[in-house]
């Protein structure tokens, strides 16, 4: 890593897995050289370095945050700040807001590294994601890096596999699986393979005292998060899926428990709707079957469903454990045995885990591709001999984009980041019947 030459990273999200995330970086970053954490913050405040020199402390950023009267930067706010250092910026954005995701376009446009587990930005509008991929690097050969592997499960290697595929040329046919913990775990416990397993409102509760589900079970059982994780997956494989909504969702919620005013009333009201989901379980017994809840994706038509499904008892889906989720690549390389996926695909630490292993593959893709090709990048976003101001609120006002020097990066590193395979033909998905 050039010595003379600094990454600074910016964090957005405190709560579950930025807690986390932050907790596994005072472990790691500190084995990196010229590795900074500038910036953190949470919804109604943050916390930044006085001037670009300076570094948090990654063990007092707690308490540092919470004395902190600093209100938190808009979108807007946070871009005109990166633009008055030349260090390299990495933006981890743990949040789910939609704001933000938003403004990943004009991030990487201005060669901001992303770095993101937010399903919003990536399944949400079909025009966002095509934004978010074309101003990338290598879509566009001067913008920013992108790594959104948590998006889909957690700390397993679901992207960067499906990337892997597409990049060395095979042929995705078919994605199959089980994309949720909290699904995982309340049909492997209602519908084992052995035994009989217990009642299905008994088991919903068991999942939320165990912390598998939402605060309000329904946001888990609407399907409409496997539905997210599968939109991500079929736009990379060329399908131009327009939302969740393009495809059937099978929701879990009785349409007369659809209107509760809380989750409490939700939970009180479920039992009586149990001998719906037994019916379902015993179909599937009589056939020597067990039912889960899967989300598939079928390439060739163009088909992508959310539900449930019946599987034989030998099937891999129906022998998971636990909360564990497992994706089945179908590839012509593959042929008729799968590459799968398996494992935890849920919670805080192991969400943080595939959020920071992205965050240290952008820290050497920043620099790689420099020390790599003996390309020396020009300054990037303020003029030189400009001095740093010491005083950094309000952010100063960024550069006329002509006033800035840019040099393209090399197009013989292909990072992690790339999102298409290039030349794919994209195809389109406006309703499945």
């Amino acid at each position: 890593m050039e010595e003379d030459k600094k990454v600074s990273i910016a964090i957005l999200g405190t709560g579950g897995v930025g807690r986390c995330f932050l907790q596994q970086c005072s472990k790691i970053l500190p084995q990196y050289m010229n590795v900074s954490v500038v910036f953190i913050s949470r919804s109604n405040r943050s916390l930044r370095v006085p001037t670009w020199n300076h570094v948090l402390s990654l063990d007092t950023w707690e308490k540092d945050l919470a004395a902190s009267t600093d209100p938190a930067l808009s979108p807007q706010e946070l871009y005109d700040w990166f633009r008055t250092t030349e260090n390299e910026i990495i933006l981890v954005d743990n949040t789910s807001n939609q704001d933000i995701a938003a403004f990943y376009p004009q991030f990487l446009k201005d060669k901001v590294t992303v770095v993101s587990p937010n399903k919003k930005a990536f399944s949400s509008d079909l025009g966002l994601w095509q934004s978010i991929v074309d101003n990338s690097y290598p879509h566009d050969s001067d913008g920013g890096f992108l790594y959104h592997e948590a998006t889909v499960g957690a700390g397993l290697p679901i992207i960067s596999t499906l990337k892997d595929l597409l990049e060395t040329g095979d042929e995705v046919q078919k994605i199959e699986g089980v994309f949720s913990g909290t699904m995982s775990f309340l049909f492997n416990n209602f519908a084992p393979v052995e035994g009989k397993g217990g009642k299905w409102s008994e088991e919903v509760t068991k999942a939320k005292n165990a912390g598998y589900t939402e605060p309000d079970p329904r946001d888990d059982l609407n399907g409409e998060d496997v539905a997210r994780k599968l939109v991500i997956l079929a736009r990379m494989v060329g399908l131009q899926v327009e939302s969740t909504r393009a495809f059937p969702v099978q929701s879990l919620i009785p349409k007369e428990l659809e209107s509760c005013s809380s989750g409490d009333e939700f939970m009180e009201k479920l039992p009586g709707f149990d001998e719906e989901m037994e019916k379902v379980k015993s179909e599937a017994e009589e056939r020597g079957k067990v039912v889960r809840f899967v989300g598939s994706i079928d390439v060739a038509s163009k088909a992508v469903e959310v539900g449930l499904k019946e599987f034989d008892k030998g099937h891999a889906i129906a022998g998971l454990k636990g909360s564990d989720n497992i994706i089945s690549f179908y590839t012509k390389r593959y042929g008729s045995n799968p590459l799968i996926i398996q494992g935890a695909g849920a919670g805080g630490e192991v969400t943080a885990m595939g959020v920071l292993a992205d965050t240290i593959k952008a820290i050497k893709d920043v620099h790689g591709w420099k020390k790599v090709h003996g390309l020396i990048p020009p300054p990037r976003r303020i003029q030189k001999g400009r001095k740093e101001k010491k005083a950094l609120s309000p952010p100063p006002a960024p550069l006329n984009q002509n006033e800035r020097h840019k040099a393209p990066r090399s197009s013989l590193l292909t990072p992690h980041s790339s999102l298409l395979r290039p030349g794919f033909e994209q195809s389109s998905i406006s309703s499945v019947t």
